[in-house]
């Protein structure tokens, strides 16, 4: 063994360029790997440290018990408090002090007029709690809100909407509210909690605008006094609630606000870098294999002189492990180097483009260190296994022959293999979206095509190649068919070169195919759903933004352009026992305004204690027109409702359908989060839409757009998706490059002897550079192609089985510009890969290249 491990270190010192490729391929995925692990970690403790600190003062928390949930969300709704409760509190043994907090949606609008926020994050209004150990926020600068119109705001919101001390501004509640601002305020130390934003005013503010009627809060915030305990306090509390009232402590509410952040964010923002990180280690473990069979295929003689010289299998396979093992574990040890400094510069550039995360050392645990470097060791050695073991299978006699020409490509077994994963492949992918839709057959389905695509790679390669290099004969002359046969020379390492692009083209054209499904089902959704003029909404996804005034439909639909204009708020309450979301709307109008399907009884009559629901719900609740129904409010009241009507569509109008009259006993905060409009006959579009966007204008300048323009911004937040997915992918295919760069320099050092001839007989530099830089374009057209068909392929996979999955009706849609700018951007990138090796193989010296042995 001692010897196996001396000549390892000797071929690794004499051959260090070959596994220059191999080393920066396990760096890269291990770095990324480590980075993601690390910042998770890292934003963890941070967040929960910001949030510690800013709960600290307070010891406990009253609250309503029961919270009701509905499909899609972590966070429940929870009934209001009584503020009469405090003085209760208050008289409580070992109370120290209480005070109510108040919390809506209350966005801020900056100095240039526009609104602050609304990109996800939550926009935040309270009550300014007086008591500075009870709230969460510390005041700054400035002073505390004293008269109505007078507010606090965080310091974050502050710098970003370029506002100051002393300067009065608009607070959407959502109704407009003039508001001067008088103080400046942190959360946790920081400028604010990561991008929310908040309005701390006075209690008779907060009441007034974002509570359904005085008297009520979301919580009561306590803190005990001198030696008592957070569970003893709580444990005093208990007796002296209401029913349905209960206390935690302010260390449980604490976690409970990380772990809502950990799960609304961090766990997707972790995972989905997860999965990146998993796409560049598979793309690295093809180019790391194709390197090691390379370089074993180099090495035969030397292998078959070592077992000539009385080396056993073992000792030749050991030697080539410990190679591997020599490149997997320094590669690894540099890539959680590297995943550190990327953790340290994700810190540094997501706050630079506005997105602040908590201040904070960065988090290093054991688990984020040891898993790197074992999945970066394992992928290393686990790609090099096959290779190896190839190499200790040299037979002696190997010596004394020319190196064998590799005929893999034509390898019966390999072609009715890959046909027969294939067959299997798209069987399971078309029963699993087609016939009995099932994820989990989709899914095996999927990644069997693309372990068909691997396997038939170097079967197909030898016929891509010559149909794609079949113009360079033409184009090129000598010099492009001498590129197209080094690139049919190999088929299997043509295959295994071009499969690491394939994976990344692959991953890109799958999200590319995604994305513009998504943006043609909202198209198709809006178009089928929608039978309005205008769509008028605010400029906010996730649980930002302050949503419409639900006065704003009555002030159109007075306009004499206007025939209807209908608002669409939300509510939420049990149904038989199950959280569901309630659209609060006129139904009337609404079936005016909106494609409802087959509408089975009548929707003019639902009055206080009528409701509608979708077909889908009423087979799935057991309802039909007549039947009863128990809904369960967060005020804590319940109710027998009659089904008066079901209809057919439910994407914008929801699943259930009140009347405002009956929502108004149990509303809290009164909001609209769409308003369509249709216009009298005989109004073109142009002239209504300027007649809504002025009336609009009073009520916060809000979006009025066209059906086709509110389709495209509903879509708005998947160019977004798209731009960080290709940001992220830019990583596999810049691994991908980099095997391509690398089996290239390897088998120039392998046809060194060859190119010497070539240049002997009369080929110039300049023709050799483009020989090697066109069998590079030949590699990777091949490897871009194949992943456009397979990402293609598993897109409509996606599509088809979230179709199967869902409600709505998924839409597919191949974008040909997006996929053909994948497809140049793929060919350019193996022009790229080839450049540096062409520039080697130029600078070879002719007489000793043919002295080459």
């Amino acid at each position: 063994m001692n010897a196996s491990v001396r000549l390892s270190m000797s071929s690794l010192r004499a051959h260090k360029r070959r596994f220059a490729g191999t080393f920066l391929a396990v760096f890269l995925g291990v770095a990324f790997l480590a980075g993601t692990l690390v910042m998770g970690d890292t934003l963890r403790a941070n967040f929960d440290t910001m949030f510690g600190d800013a709960t600290s003062g307070t010891d406990a928390v009253v609250r309503s018990a029961d919270a009701i949930t509905t499909p899609g969300e972590s966070q429940g709704v929870r009934q209001p408090v009584s503020t009469a409760l405090v003085k209760t509190v208050d008289q409580v043994p070992g109370v120290a002090a209480a005070a109510p907090s108040i919390q809506g949606a209350g966005q801020l609008v900056g100095a240039n007029g526009e609104a602050i926020g609304g990109k996800g994050p939550p926009t935040l209004a309270g009550n300014w709690i007086t008591d500075p150990e009870l709230n969460p926020y510390r005041l700054a600068e400035g002073r505390t809100p004293a008269r109505s119109g007078e507010v606090v705001i965080n310091r974050g919101a502050a710098d970003k909407g370029h506002l100051k001390i002393g300067d009065t501004t608009t607070l959407r509640t959502p109704d407009l509210v003039k508001v001067t601002i008088v103080g400046l305020a942190t959360f946790g130390g920081e400028d604010g909690m990561a991008q929310v934003t908040f309005t701390g005013m006075t209690q008779s503010d907060a009441e007034k605008y974002l509570t359904a009627k005085p008297g009520e809060a979301a919580t009561i915030q306590v803190r005990a006094g001198p030696g008592v305990s957070q569970q003893a306090l709580v444990d005093r509390l208990a007796p002296v609630l209401p029913k349905g009232v209960e206390a935690i402590t302010g260390q449980k509410s604490a976690q409970e606000n990380t772990d809502m952040v950990s799960s609304q964010f961090l766990t997707i923002f972790t995972t989905f870098l997860l999965v990146f990180s998993g796409i560049a280690l598979l793309v690295a473990t093809f180019s790391i294999h194709n390197t090691f069979a390379i370089v074993i295929a180099q090495r035969t003689r030397e292998n078959a002189l070592l077992r000539a010289l009385g080396a056993s299998r073992r000792q030749v396979t050991a030697a080539t492990v410990t190679e591997a093992s020599v490149v997997a574990v320094t590669a690894s040890a540099a890539g959680l180097a590297g995943g550190i400094g990327i953790a340290a510069g994700l810190k540094v550039l997501f706050p630079a483009i506005g997105f602040p995360f908590p201040e904070g050392d960065l988090v290093i645990r054991t688990l984020s260190m040891v898993l790197p470097l074992a999945v970066g060791v394992i992928v290393c050695l686990g790609s090099a296994l096959m290779p190896a073991v190839r190499a200790g299978r040299t037979a002696p006699l190997a010596a004394l022959r020319e190196t064998a020409v590799d005929q893999s490509g034509a390898s019966r077994v390999r072609a009715v293999t890959g046909m027969a994963l294939a067959a299997f492949a798209t069987g399971a992918t078309l029963t699993g979206v087609l016939i009995s839709p099932s994820l989990l057959l989709a899914g095996l389905g999927a990644v069997l095509a693309l372990v068909a695509f691997v396997v038939l790679g170097p079967v197909a390669s030898s016929m891509a190649v010559r149909v794609l290099g079949s113009p360079l004969d033409r184009l090129r002359g000598v010099t492009g068919g001498l590129a197209r046969r080094n690139a049919l020379r190999s088929p299997r390492r043509t295959a295994a070169t071009a499969s690491a692009l394939m994976i990344g083209v692959a991953v890109v054209s799958l999200f590319t195919v995604f994305g513009a499904s998504l943006k043609a089902t909202m198209d198709q959704t809006v178009s089928r759903s929608f039978a309005g003029d205008v769509a008028v909404s605010t400029p906010s996804f996730g649980a930002g933004g302050s949503g419409l005034s639900p006065r704003l439909a009555g002030a159109v639909g007075r306009l004499p352009e206007v025939d209807t204009a209908v608002g669409l708020g939300r509510g939420v309450a049990e149904v038989d026992g199950k959280g569901r979301a309630l659209t609060v709307t006129d139904p009337t109008a609404l079936a005016r305004t909106f494609d409802l399907g087959t509408v089975h009884g009548s929707l003019n009559a639902l009055g206080t204690d009528g409701i509608a629901i979708t077909e889908t719900e009423a087979d799935r609740q057991h309802l039909t027109t007549g039947s009863k129904a128990q809904l369960a409010f967060t005020d804590g009241k319940k109710q027998t409702f009659t089904v008066r009507a079901v209809y057919g569509e439910s994407e914008l109008a929801g699943d259930y359908v009140i009347t405002r009259a009956a929502w108004a006993p149990h509303r809290t905060q009164d909001v609209d989060t769409l308003v369509a409009v249709s216009f009298k006959d005989g109004v073109s579009t142009a002239t209504g839409k300027a007649a809504v966007e002025k009336a609009a204008t009073h009520y916060g300048n809000p979006q009025v757009q066209t059906r086709h323009e509110y389709a495209q911004s509903s879509a708005g937040g998947i160019d977004m998706m798209l731009t960080l997915v290709y940001a992220l992918l830019a990583l596999a295919v810049l691994i991908a490059l980099l095997g391509i760069a690398n089996t290239l320099t390897l088998a120039i050092h392998e046809r060194t002897r060859e190119l010497g001839l070539l240049r002997a007989v009369g080929q110039t530099r300049s023709q050799l550079r483009a020989m090697v830089r066109w069998e590079s374009v030949l590699v990777a057209a091949f490897g871009t192609l194949g992943g456009l068909a397979l990402g293609a392929f598993l897109g409509w996979v996606l599509v088809k089985a979230s179709d199967g999955a869902s409600d709505s009706a998924f839409a597919f849609a191949l974008p040909p510009v997006q996929l053909v700018v994948v497809a140049l951007v793929g060919v350019a990138a193996g022009a790229l890969a080839g450049l540096r090796p062409a520039r080697r193989a130029a600078r070879l010296d002719v007489l000793r290249a043919i002295a080459t042995e």
